[in-house]
This record gives structure tokens, sequence and C-alpha cells, in this order.
């Protein structure tokens, strides 16, 4: 029985990741992935934050493929009929490489093609069944009558892992904790997006839109600029949906948001290239359970390993940083010759050293601060219509600011003692 040192499942960023580090070193191992290519089953709206990851990845992103450097913060709260939005621009964006765009069909395929290099192959359209077992210890995987043992099965298979739940590491699913994407990705002429977005070849920018978007569920819409592409989709809570309206889906809420004045123009001659659904982690640190066993180990949104700060939101470089600590975990295990449970928890903490669980830790309140009607209902239908009244001069002499923003803010419920016990939560983000 020929026995690998480290099977990988999936071959998103987190499994490339792990390949990557592990392959520095001579290891024995082999990465699969059941879609046509690597990327090919990947959703995300495209952004990668890389300063959180400079030291972990060293020269791993030399030369990889960025879209844009993101220069522009954009946020819009969308009310029916009207929207109000902040913009943010920074020197520090432009100077410095903080974050990019990414589109991940092409960025996890060049990944790929560095692992070749370095003589590990990813086998795509390789589908896998089942673990493989030796008393309580994973030794490796089963696809249909194909049996691959390991000394470490690495589970990079997504959101909903199976191989998490087969090995008793992952709960069974709960709604609470995830939600459903749509993405499409629409092609423009660079020219077209430099002048549109006001930035230059090269530059791009990130905006989120909250309310109307999804009708006041939980969750929202987002835009990355690409070089000569947009990727635009929206987000909504899987527990928001199964109370929604009847009627109300989430390929309806994505035409409705398309057809939306604020981003007609953005796309108006646009041409769709992609379209894809995902299911997303929402429940931060409290969505994350067990992440390591005996020859086990879960990576990326397998362990879900994602964080909504409401203001933004970010998975890629997690899922990176997973990988490549999972890797240096596993190089320890071997040399002791040693993959137990015990011997992998170093996996665990040496991710507790790293902003993946830090940040996880810092805004675990941030899921049950979001679950929140104020904050997709409220203030985004609220807040435009107040800026309109402000800005509306009828008839007849204009009334006093004031006067105009306590009634307004009084009728709509912004002074409610319910939104004003949310502000006060703050604190505790």
């Amino acid at each position: 029985m020929e026995k690998n040192d480290v099977v990988i499942v999936g071959g998103g960023l987190s499994g490339l990741a792990c390949a990557y580090k592990l392959a520095e070193k001579d290891l024995q191992v082999i990465v699969v992935e059941r879609g046509d290519f690597p990327g090919s089953k990947n959703v995300t709206g495209g952004r990668l934050y890389m300063m959180p990851i400079t030291e972990i990845a060293g020269d791993m992103l030399d030369g990889a493929p960025f879209e844009r450097k993101v220069v522009r913060e954009r946020w819009s709260l969308l009310g029916e009929e009207n929207s109000v939005s902040i913009d943010l621009t920074s020197e520090n964006f432009r100077k410095k490489e903080h974050s990019f765009t990414v589109l991940r069909a092409t960025f996890d395929r060049w990944l790929a093609d560095k692992l070749t290099e370095k003589g590990i192959f990813v086998i795509p359209k390789y589908r896998v069944d089942d673990l493989l077992w030796e008393g309580d210890k994973v030794v490796g995987v089963r696809a249909g009558t194909e049996e691959i043992f390991a000394n470490v099965v690495v589970a990079s298979d997504g959101v909903l892992s199976f191989l998490g739940e087969k090995a008793g590491l992952k709960p069974k699913m709960d709604p609470a904790n995830y939600a459903v994407g749509i993405k499409e990705v629409i092609e423009l002429p660079e020219e077209k997006i430099n002048d549109r977005f006001n930035v230059q070849s090269g530059e791009g920018v990130a905006h989120l839109f909250l309310g109307d978007v999804t009708k006041g569920l939980f969750g929202g819409g987002f835009l990355y600029t690409n070089k000569e592409s947009v990727s635009l989709g929206i987000v909504v809570g899987i527990k928001a949906l199964m109370g929604r309206t009847p009627g109300l889906e989430a390929h309806t809420l994505m035409e409705a948001f398309k057809e939306r004045y604020e981003l007609k123009t953005l796309i108006k001659d646009g041409h769709l290239s992609e379209y894809s659904a995902h299911v997303i982690p929402e429940g931060g640190l409290n969505g994350i359970s067990r992440i390591y066993g005996n020859g086990i180990i879960l990576t990326g949104d397998a362990a879900g390993f994602a964080l909504n700060m409401g203001v933004t939101v970010r998975g890629m470089e997690f899922a990176i940083a997973s990988g490549i600590i999972g890797a240096e975990a596993i190089l320890r295990a071997k040399e002791a010759d040693d993959y137990s449970e015990k011997s992998l928890s170093s996996y665990e903490t040496r991710l507790k050293e790293t902003f993946v669980l830090q940040d996880l830790q810092t805004c675990r309140n941030m899921p049950a601060y979001l679950d929140n009607e104020v904050f997709f209902d409220l203030y985004p239908r609220s807040i435009p219509d107040l800026a309109e009244k402000i800005m509306w001069f009828d008839k007849g002499p204009k009334e006093r600011i004031g006067k105009t923003l306590w009634d307004n803010m009084k009728a709509s419920g912004l002074l409610s003692l319910k939104s004003l016990v949310e502000l006060y939560r703050i604190k505790n983000l």
C-alpha cells in the first residue's frame, strides 16, 4: 500500500497555499479538485487584503495576477428610490500594497501552475466520496473505487465541508451561520472602467451596498472593479431568506439590484461573462468548531475562516494563511512522526498567534450585532429619506434644518429606544 505524506482535497486558495508550503520541503503531496480546474468552483467578491499575509506568504504571491489595487472605498445605503453614499480615498491606498481585486478563476490557476513547477500536480474533476479510517484515525480518502492513503488529509473542500462532517469536526449546517451569494462578472473595456469609476489604469474601487438591495434582509451588495470587468453580486443570509416574503428569492434580488439607477450607468453596455452562486460562512468565531483531529485538519472556508466586519468582508487572506499554517503543523508532525490530534493541535496554537484567530476573536460579537433589522432596513431606508428632505426645496419658505432633522428622525424611528440601544452597543464591537 503506497502512502503519501498528504492528500489535499480542494484546489482553492487554502489547499493550494498548503501544498505550496509543503512542496518547499519535498513532501509527497496530492491535490484533488472536483472542478474542471482550480478556481472553477470558487466564488468570491474578489478582494484580497495583502498586508496581513505579507510575511506569512513569503514569495508565494510574487508576480500574482492581481486585477487592480483598491484605492477607493464606497459604501451606499439604498432606499427604495434614493440612496446616500460615502466615498473614501487615501494616498495610503495608492502608496502601499494594501488590497487588490482578484478573479479566482485566473488567480487560482496561476497558483496551481506554480505548484506544477515545484512538482505537485492538481488532479481536476476528482470527486472525493469518503474518508478512509484506521481505528479512530483518518488515513486517506476514497473516490469511487480508488483509495488514496496519506498521513494527513487536509480538508479544503469549502464552506459545507462534508469531509469535516464525516470526521466529526463540523456540526450539521446551522442556517444562522451561512449566507448565499450570487456573483456576476460583467466585461467592460478598461478605459470605460477608468472613466466611470474615476480611477487610473491599475487602480480600482470596492463598493458595498446595504438596504433595498436585500429588501431589508441581512446581507448586502458588492461591486469590485477588475482590469476589464466588474464583479457584481449580492449576499443574503439563509436564515433571513427562510423567513422571507413568499416569492422573494436571491436571484430576483440580484436582477432588481442591477436595475438600480446607481448601478445601471456603471455596467451599461457590459457583457455578462460569468454567473455563479455559493454558500458563504457568516458565523465568525462562533461558527468555528473543531479544526483538527487524528490525521486531518480543516482549512479556509471548510474551517469557517471568514469575517464579515460590516464595512468589509474578509476571507481570502484567511484561506491563504490557514493553508500555510496548516502545512507548518504537518511538517512538525512529520518531524515527530506523529499525526495524532495532539500533534496536529499546533495548527490551532499557531493560528491563535496570527491575525486569523486574533481578528475573529476581536470581532466575535459582530455576527450577533449585525443580526438586526436596523442595519438593513431602518438605517438604509431612513437616512436617504432624511437627506433628501433636507436637500428638497419646494414652493414656500424652507423650514429650519434642525426641525427637519428632529421631526424626521422621530418619525422614522432613528430616535427610537431600539435604534439608540444598537448605537450604544457599538462600543462592544
